[in-house]
């Protein structure tokens, strides 16, 4: 972790100052990422509500079964509902929904979201935040970049593979640096007491950037060629192409005067080759028929890149392979 990010702006933020106790979560997706996530903060003694939809009745008659590289561990009982409407306002607001349902966001967050509170978008992709923003306002959102390993096996029944830490980043209009802040440090203080290693960064969209090495590489490929990380790893001509698709994110985040050096891609790799074999997120909702995150890991950056008058040949592939096979799979 990066102790040495200098504070840029502090942000008026005394709700949530004070001790962990005090601070309430609502967890808005309970699936591989959020339930994982919401899980290890009951854990460690937040007061945590989940919002669900298909594993509602389930979870709330049996709770959450976390098996974790980490340490298996139940939650018998869990603050669980159907409808936002019934869920406290709460402190932290946590959004682990895929981006396909982001249009729905707009009447979810009101209700739970103190007027004093704040929104964290735990999602993939580039441009999250600012529809968050457009919602709730610019000034009550948080990014988070999930390196997570983390699969959804059963209704209320989460497999943890790999990994777990998050990065914390302000959101700012335009993206513009916000510096690392007091709320960001008691929630990132909150999220390591319940062992998740998290890292503050003064840059949100350097961090989105960084994020989208890892995230289109492995998630496209996976869905175009049928293949698992490790698959994607052990073959000569494949781990060239992950590496030249890593290349263009990083000619993509140049455009925005993010710089992500050459050792990064290495580092993504080198996790990558380590990582227990692992079927991406949009894998597996590919198999499941379910909307692809397209726009968000694939259209929003090439749009921004193109705005910033720069050509991603081989990302453009994708997103165009992509689009075709997303309609196809259900039908369009």
């Amino acid at each position: 972790m990066n102790q040495n990010l200098i504070s840029c702006k502090i942000i008026a933020e005394n709700s949530l100052i004070g001790s962990m106790s005090n601070r309430t979560y609502a967890i808005l997706g309970t699936g591989a990422l959020g339930g994982f996530y919401g899980a290890r903060l009951q854990k460690a003694g937040l007061n945590v509500h989940f919002l669900l939809r298909s594993d509602y009745e389930h979870v709330s008659q049996h709770g959450l079964i976390i098996e974790s590289v980490d340490g298996d561990f139940s939650l018998p009982e869990v603050n669980a509902y159907y409808d936002v409407e019934k869920m406290p306002q709460c402190d932290v607001v946590v959004i682990a929904l895929k981006t396909t349902q982001n249009h729905l966001l707009p009447k979810m967050l009101p209700p739970v979201v103190k007027d004093d509170g704040v929104v964290l978008v735990l999602q993939n992709g580039l441009g999250v935040e600012e529809e968050v923003a457009q919602i709730v306002g610019s000034d009550k959102v948080i990014g988070g970049l999930c390196f997570l390993c983390s699969n959804k096996v059963e209704p209320g029944h989460i497999c943890h593979l790999d990994y777990g830490q998050i990065t914390l980043g302000e959101y700012a209009a335009n993206y513009y640096p916000a510096g690392i802040t007091q709320r960001m440090r008691q929630i990132g203080e909150d999220f390591e007491s319940a062992g998740i290693l998290i890292e503050l960064t003064e840059d949100l969209l350097l961090g989105r950037w960084k994020k989208l090495v890892w995230n289109i590489p492995y998630n496209g490929l996976s869905v175009i060629l049928n293949a698992t990380t490790n698959e994607l790893m052990a073959n000569v001509h494949t781990r060239k192409l992950v590496e030249q698709l890593m290349y263009e994110v990083v000619a993509g985040a140049k455009g925005w005067d993010r710089i992500i050096p050459d050792s990064f891609i290495q580092t993504m790799l080198d996790y990558t080759v380590k990582m227990k074999p692992y079927r991406t997120s949009m894998k597996i909702d590919y198999d499941e028929c379910r909307p692809l995150e397209v726009e968000a890991i694939f259209g929003n950056p090439l749009r921004m890149a193109q705005a910033a008058g720069v050509n991603l040949p081989q990302i453009s592939c994708l997103y165009r392979q992509l689009k075709f096979l997303d309609a196809k799979r259900r039908g369009g």
